[in-house]
């Protein structure tokens, strides 16, 4: 408990100085407690997983209600503002574990990030729309993107599109499978003012939409590329598995690239091994890892160039 009061205490003074609402308070700290505590405006979502095999259901029941207490007394906020839910292993999920609905009470909150507003819900999704490991490489796409044509692959809420449209992109390419997160990323767009257009929305496998751009001759000075690890949805032909077809992607991505172009990379893979695609590229972690997540990266990311300069 003295552990993310301390934590907190020192998060939120960064934070402010930092002119975000949302960070990362505790990570896997303590072997037996394997937790993520994230603070967003007020409200804490606690993901939590299986400790051990040999645990009981009544006994893991027990952990969660006593880690929801301590989260509770320890950051000071009222029941209803701690958001517990659990995590799987990445190989017990089946395509959309993270992003299928939960339920449909709409508990949707207000963040802030660079100067922009975020809408999360806490209620109704295994993740609550703003993925905060990202946030320096959104910070950093929005600092690029003034008179660039930006093309954001699965782009769930729109956050990047948000940013590089405050940056003053030229226009924006926003692609998803998902009508809920194509119209949250909508949503998002219009409520920071920035909705015109310049910024065009998609609903596509983003695997075959790639194959269309680049036979259509589409170009782009920056791409945004952050896939999910695993999918087999029923809106795609077969299977996609980051950590055996990224090669290929990342073809395809130099493929759509401008000269002089950018494409950024990222996984959150933690099997990945990078392969030939890769061997040309500039791994750029360490500069897209915020101070909340110096201890455990959530994601790798690299930068591609284009093949002509």
């Amino acid at each position: 408990m003295h552990r993310l009061v301390r934590m907190q205490k020192h998060r939120a003074k960064w934070g402010r100085r930092q002119g975000i609402t949302c960070w990362r308070i505790y990570d896997h700290d303590i072997s037996d407690q394997p937790l993520v505590i994230d603070w967003y405006a007020g409200d804490v979502v606690c993901w939590s997983w299986r400790r051990t095999k040999d645990e009981t259901p009544a006994q893991d029941e027990a952990w969660i209600e006593s880690a929801r207490v301590a989260v509770q007394t320890a950051l000071a906020v009222a029941p209803e503002r701690v958001w517990m839910k659990r995590r799987r292993q990445q190989t017990d999920r089946q395509h959309g574990g993270q992003y299928e609905r939960l339920a449909e009470h709409s508990t949707v909150r207000e963040v802030h990030e660079g100067g922009l507003r975020f809408a999360v819900n806490f209620s109704d999704y295994l993740d609550v729309g703003l993925f905060l490991d990202h946030r320096p490489l959104r910070l950093r796409l929005g600092k690029e993107a003034r008179h660039l044509d930006v093309l954001n692959l699965f782009c769930y809420t729109g956050a990047f599109t948000c940013h590089a449209a405050h940056g003053g992109a030229r226009s924006t390419v926003s692609v998803d499978l998902s009508n809920t997160y194509l119209d949250w990323a909508r949503r998002n767009l219009a409520s920071n003012g920035l909705a015109g257009a310049g910024h065009s929305f998609e609903r596509a496998d983003c695997l075959e939409w790639l194959k269309a751009a680049a036979n259509n001759g589409q170009r782009f000075d920056r791409i945004i590329c952050d896939p999910p690890t695993f999918s087999n949805s029923t809106g795609m032909e077969g299977s996609f598995s980051i950590d055996r077809d990224h090669d290929w992607l990342i073809r395809m991505l130099r493929a759509l690239l401008r000269p002089g172009g950018v494409a950024y990379f990222s996984t959150n893979s933690r099997r990945f091994v990078p392969g030939p695609s890769l061997a040309t590229a500039t791994e750029i972690t360490a500069q897209t890892t915020d101070e909340d997540f110096r201890g455990r990266p959530a994601h790798r990311c690299w930068q591609l160039d284009s093949a002509e300069s």
